[in-house]
């Protein structure tokens, strides 16, 4: 997730910061009522250089194993996935390979199997090696041959794609896929990220940010106002979409940041948000 309103440039330098490739997943599951779907979500530390104390889903920068990663592959190949998230076939491997990963370190969920139409049941031996990879000390292309795991890429969606805005000093070109917790696996906070954890549902996710209970950026508040109109798993997974890159716009206003995005107005309508009727000199 980007932090939109932190780290803001005084003096034009963040103007010139490239944007670093990310992905996230919003892992997903059906609720009881089977009237909305629930989603899990992290509390990332606080004091954390990036977005700390932020509501977000797992995700994180795609690391250069994930650009060189060899693996064992299930499902659409990287040129369907080239198409569907709008770049090259070596990009759109290391955002899914990235995805996978991710989804293992933050919150233990692996979406690999011992062939292209199984999946690990348990993911509770790969304890040790989790750390080693959050860790950096082991990358996740050795990891799944060393188990002669196949990354099911069939397990993902490709969802949307956003952009830090200019002038922010880290900066992330972010997309964003949907996976469905596999049958048998737990979601857990054993990260060393994770402040505290949940599985909330869109609606109750959304009704927290608006008592001020969390803290959601755009990118995530989006996300969440879209799967409040799905009812189930299954409408989220049969839903094609046509992914475009957002890219907002920061704005100073009265000495405070502003977000300028596509539904803006019902993001700050009626939230009175932690951050702003701040001045920038105190973020």
């Amino acid at each position: 997730m980007q932090r939109y309103v932190a780290d803001m440039s005084s003096n034009g330098a963040a103007d010139h910061v490239p944007a670093r490739d990310a992905a996230t997943v919003i892992l997903i599951r059906d609720s009881r009522s089977r009237t909305e779907v629930e989603v899990f979500l992290l509390e990332r530390v606080g004091g954390m250089a990036f977005a700390g104390g932020m509501t977000v889903f797992p995700g994180g920068g795609v690391d250069a194993s994930d650009a060189a990663a060899d693996v064992r592959w299930a499902g659409p190949p990287p040129s369907w996935w080239a198409e569907r998230l709008g770049t090259d076939e070596g990009k759109a491997q290391a955002l899914v390979c990235a995805a996978a990963r991710e989804t293992f370190e933050e919150c233990g969920v692996l979406l690999a199997g011992s062939t292209p139409d199984s999946i690990v049941a348990d993911t509770a031996p790969f304890t040790a090696e989790r750390g080693r990879l959050e860790r950096r000390e082991l990358s996740f292309a050795e990891f799944l041959t060393a188990h002669d795991l196949v990354l099911r890429s069939d397990l993902l969606r490709p969802w949307s794609h956003w952009i830090t805005p200019v002038g922010e000093a880290r900066r992330y070109d972010t997309r964003f896929f949907v996976a469905v917790l596999p049958e048998g696996q737990i979601a857990d906070g054993d990260t060393s990220e994770a402040a505290s954890v949940s599985w909330r549902s869109t609606g109750d996710a959304l009704a927290d940010w608006r008592a001020g209970h969390t803290i959601l950026l755009p990118p995530t508040w989006s996300q969440l106002d879209e799967l409040s109109r799905f009812a189930t798993v299954a409408e989220v997974v049969d839903h094609e979409r046509r992914i475009a890159p957002v890219l907002p716009t920061l704005i100073r206003e009265d000495g405070a940041v502003r977000v300028l995005f596509d539904g803006d107005d019902a993001y700050y309508a009626g939230v009175r948000h932690p951050w702003s009727d701040r001045p920038e000199s105190a973020r």
